[in-house]
């Protein structure tokens, strides 16, 4: 069919147009992150607001990455339950997991070697689901904690959420 005054070329021009605007829009979905941890991950003692999980993502926002970050911390958690409750923590589609261990499993007599070869099955667990890993397990100084010298104070959320923040970028940039 001839349209008068119109050319392949512009014929061609206006089909593209048209896909254009009847394509859905294909937009990426955000970087997905899971803190995986116990009490100083869920936040005990501090504002959900003020968890490291949650200054990370806003830190991360800020700096222009789409992120979000899911709080999977689980007061009185041990690797073991870290272990047992990781494929009903972490959903599919995760890019980054950040465990934090935390010292529950000395409180609760675990071995340091039961501890290290849970956090390693952890790791394994989620490499073979294609999810990258960031074990997060200083030794935190005194000064991180509040009163209780167990969980963590708002302040040494922040300075976490800043510790993490470039790994969590390095981690996002490989994708």
């Amino acid at each position: 069919m001839n349209l008068p005054g119109v050319t392949r070329v512009s014929r061609l021009g206006w089909v593209v147009l048209a896909l254009v605007f009847l394509a859905e829009p294909v937009g990426a979905d955000p970087f997905r992150v899971v803190a995986v941890g116990a009490s100083n991950t869920s936040g005990w003692t501090v504002n959900s607001e003020k968890t490291y999980p949650q200054v990370l993502e806003q830190m991360l926002r800020t700096a222009g990455y789409d992120v979000q970050i899911t709080n999977s911390g689980r007061p009185f958690d041990t690797t073991a339950g870290m272990l047992a409750r990781l494929d009903s923590a972490v959903a599919d589609g995760t890019d980054l997991v950040i465990l934090q261990p935390g010292a529950n499993d000395r409180r609760f007599f675990v071995s340091p070697e039961r501890r290290a070869n849970n956090i390693a099955e952890i790791k394994d667990h989620l490499r073979n689901r294609r999810i990258a890993v960031i074990v997060f397990d200083p030794a935190f100084p005194d000064g991180y904690y509040s009163f209780d010298k167990i969980h963590f104070t708002p302040e040494a959320h922040a300075r976490i959420a800043a510790e993490l923040m470039s790994q969590v970028i390095r981690q996002f940039e490989r994708i």
